[in-house]
């Protein structure tokens, strides 16, 4: 059995390739692009690269939608490119991760037009196929269940030449596989040596814990009731899905020193031990979705709103995944990734006054914690979110299909609700291509990028950034020097102060030698906070200038976080 990579001393630099650098002026972000780029990334200190899908794809959800898991999509480059990439990024100590997607397919994989062309084809137990739980009076086949799909208003499509619905929890055009089929999961672990022997490092697991379905299919009560929302929470951490990650460890990852992350929407901290528990053995961490649907739409319209998070419940659900996981596994920590808004914009203000301040600040809170964190492309130097005026300026397929529910269908939402809610939350937010320079296209492209620039590059771009030393970039390089410098930030316990303080979040990390103490305001207003005082603390770090001159119990200016460390 090889052992696993020091996952606890990770720091994760995710790549979103479609728009990250275009090298040859088509409009869309390449592998070589990156390549041209790994300086960047390996000066900001991070130990791995995550890349969102890279494989074959006609681009339904921008490449979460695979059909060649052996092939490099066109647009991004070659396999000869992506070698080249491992190879370089290995001569900068970086290791390469790849995004799993197998949950699903895209209706475009052989496998699936094998499926779907007659019943007793050899491919067709690979997918979820069923029959009509009935038909209309018309006519019309009616579902085999309720279930809703993420993107769409059924889970289940028909097909007219079978006579059969077949499951997707996504997109129509993303086709579930069937994990019950031993054929399957025996192409899913091949594929993944095919990838691990290339030199990759490990695997970013895409909607992991919905691979295994409850095989009666039964109604969701949230829909039955007349709930909109996904049936997703339903259909997660289902029978046989420790089953099949444990005989996932067991035929490939134990052969091979890896870095494992699953994507858990809908699971509790007991669902995190049991995914990442150390005495389990079956992932070295998951992304827990508790704080990221703090915010949501109180209606039930999903995510779909522009309120702001309650700072107490925000810091309460981050300390109760810190002590619910401490000692049995490891947290992950990230504040945005490609499927969420930017985080400056979202939880800190990215007013030109307060944007540097409040991601520095966010910054710091995270990083502090235990876990390994994860960097989005552009978070490094405060990007934020954007606020086109039409639809038409978007590409999301979930924006879209949101827009279409919501406006043109159900009339909840008119046009212009729906399109500041869209540009509160909408997932093309982290989707704009990566802001390089204040010249032409942001220095993405010399051609007319895939997505539209966010107009505000000119004053907020990397070139400009990486130059300060007050800005963003720099600070990152500084809290990830922190990380492997005190131990006390990897091994020490957690404790939450002031839990119910509206406008500060403070806590304590303590190993049996060091504290470290971590104070943070959430609002641009001074705020006072209730620490004990430790004569013993020296700050090691701070986003104000003159922090010689604040103690532990000097109440915080905006956005003003401090990290202070004290040693017996």
């Amino acid at each position: 059995m090889t052992q696993d990579i020091d996952f606890r001393r990770s720091v994760v630099y995710q790549i979103y390739p479609r728009s990250f650098a275009d090298s040859n002026g088509d409009g869309v972000g390449d592998l070589p692009g990156i390549i041209q780029h790994l300086d960047y990334i390996a000066d900001l200190g991070v130990t791995d690269i995550w890349l969102s899908p890279i494989y074959a794809s006609p681009n339904d959800d921008n490449g979460y939608d695979i059909s060649d898991y052996r092939a490099i999509m066109a647009e991004f480059g070659t396999l000869d490119d992506f070698d080249r990439l491992v190879h370089e990024a290995q001569k900068r100590g970086l290791r390469i991760i790849m995004d799993l997607v197998v949950n699903h397919t895209s209706d475009e994989h052989e496998w699936f037009q094998q499926s779907r062309s007659s019943r007793d084809n050899p491919y067709r137990d690979y997918y979820i196929w069923r029959d009509p739980s009935g038909y209309t009076t018309e006519g019309k086949p009616i579902p085999p269940n309720n279930w809703i799909s993420c993107f769409s208003p059924s889970a289940w499509e028909w097909d007219e030449p079978t006579q059969q619905f077949y499951l997707h929890l996504f997109s129509t055009k993303q086709p579930d596989l069937n994990w019950d089929n031993p054929k399957v999961r025996a192409e899913v672990y091949d594929l993944m040596r095919f990838w691990l022997d290339r030199g990759v490092s490990g695997f970013r697991m895409d909607v992991i814990n919905a691979i295994s379905k409850d095989p009666e299919f039964p109604d969701d009560p949230r829909v039955t009731a007349g709930g909109r929302e996904s049936s997703l929470y339903l259909i997660a951490n289902g029978p046989r899905v420790h089953e099949f990650l444990r005989e996932m460890r067991r035929e490939v990852l134990d052969d091979y020193s890896t870095l494992t992350v699953g994507e858990t929407p809908d699971t509790t901290v007991a669902d995190g031990l049991a995914y990442a528990g150390f005495n389990r053995g079956e992932l070295n961490m998951v992304f827990t979705f508790e704080h990221m649907m703090l915010d949501g739409n109180p209606d039930g319209y999903g995510k779909w709103w522009d309120g702001k998070v309650d700072v107490p419940t925000l810091k309460q659900n981050l300390a109760h995944w810190q002590e619910g996981l401490a000692g049995k596994a490891w947290n992950s920590l990230y504040w945005n990734n490609h499927d969420q808004p930017r985080v400056v914009s979202r939880f800190g203000d990215d007013s030109p006054q307060w944007r540097v301040t409040s991601a520095t600040m966010l910054a710091t809170t995270l990083h502090m914690m235990c876990g390994t964190p994860y960097i989005y492309q552009g978070e490094e130097i405060g990007m934020t979110n954007v606020a086109f005026p039409e639809l038409s300026d978007y590409d999301d397929i979930e924006q879209r299909n949101a827009y279409a529910q919501y406006v043109d269908k159900a009339k909840i939402f008119s046009h212009e609700q729906m399109m500041h809610y869209i540009h509160a939350r909408g997932r093309d937010n982290a989707r704009t291509p990566m802001q390089w320079s204040a010249t032409k296209n942001a220095g993405f492209s010399t051609g007319t990028p895939w997505l539209k620039i966010n107009p505000n590059y000119r004053e907020l771009n990397a070139e400009r950034d990486v130059a300060d030393p007050r800005g963003v970039y720099q600070y990152y390089q500084r809290l990830i020097e922190l990380r492997k410098k005190y131990p006390v930030i990897i091994d020490g316990d957690f404790q939450l102060l002031s839990p119910d303080d509206p406008y500060t979040f403070s806590y304590l990390r303590r190993t049996k030698t060091d504290t470290l103490l971590v104070t943070s305001n959430f609002t641009e207003h001074e705020r006072s906070v209730a620490v004990d005082s430790n004569p013993g603390y020296r700050l090691i770090l701070s986003n104000y200038e003159d922090k010689e001159k604040t103690t532990p119990e000097s109440p915080l200016r905006g956005y003003e976080t401090r990290v202070w460390l004290a040693s017996t």
